[in-house]
């Protein structure tokens, strides 16, 4: 099979079992790419796969959604093995399918790789895992220990089986599928197909099903590329400050979800600008007026999804923003072509979080071009840019204005009340700027929602002192800045810092910097959190579970929720680990 481009079809066509289907919507999917279109039957048809495909193309969805339709969850033994060639690939994946099984209820995934505690990955094998995705070297350590049984498994990918060729590990491999059972479905996807790939998939595959996906990925080379590591500001205000300082006439934000679309534009729009949401929900008649407004010049900035946008075509869109990373690097490609139409000059700007590198180095090599970095406009260059266009304005209004009858009123004031001109011009500034004042505010109040960064310190601003070290039994006060919390984890549960740094880190994408002093008590522990957190981040950190405990996170000195008792997991009922060891994702890209 073959294909060049994403067939008009939708998830709910494919088959997948009704609770993965459900979590496709929530996570906000609207179609599959074509490498999901073509092996997502195939994979639910029970059949082996051959797949050649770039990183970045949604590979983790396209064999993660079908097995895990076919997955008996009464089963808690491993009934599929994922092999990656890398650590960060390993977590990404579980981390993917994670969100995929999110209303399977009782589901188990682990992830295993070097440099993680080995006791740790035998507490959860000896509690029952459905799912397990690894790097070879790890995975022939619990083998060799008989620790990591596989007579229930059912199917095997070989992700990046290229990759882990050129890392040294494909005799790993071959050792790892010795050890599976005769009868099993395997999924191998590489970019490449070298010859000791294709042995593996002749020694080890049944008549595979090959499926080859063409990547189209030639950008247009007058538009210039940028991206912005988020970090330290809120997204909405990193945002704000490239809206104000960029030359701009018509502009795309893309995220990943429908609700999204509408939240964000909600957003702009009480902050001064003309924009409107355009997704899969809207009828065909509103998404004509949408776009119709924004060739008109009524509307400035549409925020989209990548489906309803695709084949758009306005002249006056200068600039392209990627607000959430794509899903795949076709779909920054078509995201991108909406600018630099007809020979103009076009902008795009991608904002990447730290995990999502990886993303945009598979953009970099599809596409052959570099991003650069760029830093964000500072207070002082969004001040001076909204000063300009304040003198424009005066500029403009005493060229095009019959202002006779004014300067007689403020004549007759400045005589009335024995006050100069300078001071009633500046009165009269502050009235017509005090809506939005010319001096950009330190720290925006209005948040994005699920972003939970502290905002960036002014580059004049000293870094903050800390407090000098208490006396014994003096009460801990937190720095400026900070607020303590309290979760209902402790010492007797078994929890260090480190389980507490890297649950809230990954569920708040809270670079971990910013957690403040943690300590352990006996059945509880305090944490400090910058100020303002938003209150759906704190929600979600109320849920997430650390040594068999859910955190119930709230204010230190809040009275705290009702704890339902946690279930053992010697009963067989679900009990979650530590964070660290099975991530719950929020909203993850396809992969």
């Amino acid at each position: 099979m073959s294909t060049e481009a994403s067939p008009p079809i939708h998830f709910a066509d494919l088959g997948l079992s009704a609770p993965v289907l459900q979590a496709v919507q929530e996570i906000g999917y609207e179609s599959p790419s074509p490498i999901q279109a073509e092996s997502i039957p195939v994979l639910l048809s029970g059949r082996d796969l051959l797949g050649m495909a770039q990183t970045g193309t949604g590979k983790t969805a396209a064999f993660a959604l079908p097995l895990l339709s076919r997955l008996d969850i009464s089963l808690a033994q491993p009934q599929i093995l994922v092999l990656a060639p890398t650590r960060e690939l390993a977590i990404q994946v579980a981390e993917a399918m994670q969100a995929y099984a999110r209303n399977m209820k009782g589901f188990h995934i682990l992830p295993v790789y070097g440099g993680q505690g080995m006791d740790t990955q035998l507490r959860q094998l000896r509690r029952g895992v459905h799912v397990v995705v690894g790097t070879p070297g790890r995975i022939q350590d619990h083998l060799r220990r008989g620790t990591l049984k596989l007579d229930a498994l059912k199917a095997v990918v070989l992700d990046e089986a290229d990759e882990m060729l050129r890392m040294g590990f494909i005799d790993d491999v071959e050792a790892i599928l010795e050890h599976t059972p005769a009868e099993k479905q395997v999924a191998l996807f590489s970019a490449t197909m070298p010859p000791a790939i294709k042995r593996v998939a002749n020694t080890y595959q049944r008549d595979p099903v090959e499926i080859r996906i063409k990547s189209k990925t030639a950008t247009v080379a007058t538009i210039k590329q940028r991206y912005w590591q988020v970090s330290g500001v809120h997204k909405l205000d990193a945002l704000t400050r490239i809206l104000e300082v960029e030359e701009f006439e018509g502009i795309i934000v893309f995220v990943r979800t429908k609700n999204a679309t509408v939240e964000l534009s909600e957003r702009l729009e009480a902050r001064g600008y003309s924009a409107a949401p355009l997704n899969g929900d809207m009828n065909q008649a509103l998404r004509e007026k949408t776009v119709e407004k924004l060739k008109r010049g009524s509307l400035d900035i549409v925020v989209a999804t990548d489906v309803v946008a695709r084949g758009l075509d306005v002249e006056r869109i200068s600039h392209v923003v990627n607000y959430d990373i794509p899903y795949d690097t076709e779909a920054y490609v078509h995201r991108i072509g909406r600018t630099g139409r007809a020979g103009r000059k076009g902008e795009a700007i991608l904002f990447v979080a730290p995990r999502e590198r990886r993303m945009l180095r598979s953009i970099e090599k599809a596409t052959g071009q570099p991003i650069e970095a760029m830093q964000l406009p500072s207070r002082e260059a969004v001040t001076d840019k909204r000063v300009m266009q304040f003198k424009q304005q005066i500029s403009d209004t005493i060229e095009s204005q019959e202002l006779g009858f004014f300067e007689e009123l403020m004549d007759g004031y400045s005589t009335e009340h024995n006050i100069g001109m300078g001071e009633v011009a500046a009165a009269l500034a502050f009235l017509l700027q005090k809506e939005r004042p010319l001096i950009m505010e330190k720290e925006s109040r209005d948040k994005a929602p699920q972003e939970s960064r502290p905002r960036e310190r002014d580059a004049r601003e000293p870094r903050r002192e800390r407090p000098p070290r208490r006396q014994k039994g003096e009460p801990h006060s937190p720095e400026a800045g900070m607020v303590t919390f309290r979760i209902e984890v402790g010492r007797e549960h078994g929890v260090q810092p480190k389980n507490i740094v890297g649950a809230i880190a990954n569920e708040a994408g809270l670079d971990s910097q910013y957690i403040g002093h943690i300590k352990i008590h006996d059945d509880y522990s305090t944490v400090d959190l910058p100020e303002g957190m938003p209150k759906q981040v704190l929600q979600d950190l109320k849920k997430v579970w650390v040594c068999k405990r859910p955190l119930n996170i709230h204010p230190l000195g809040e009275k705290k929720l009702a704890l339902k008792k946690p279930r053992d997991a010697k009963s067989g009922e679900r009990g979650r680990g530590d964070k660290s060891v099975r991530p719950k994702p929020r909203n993850r890209a396809r992969r």
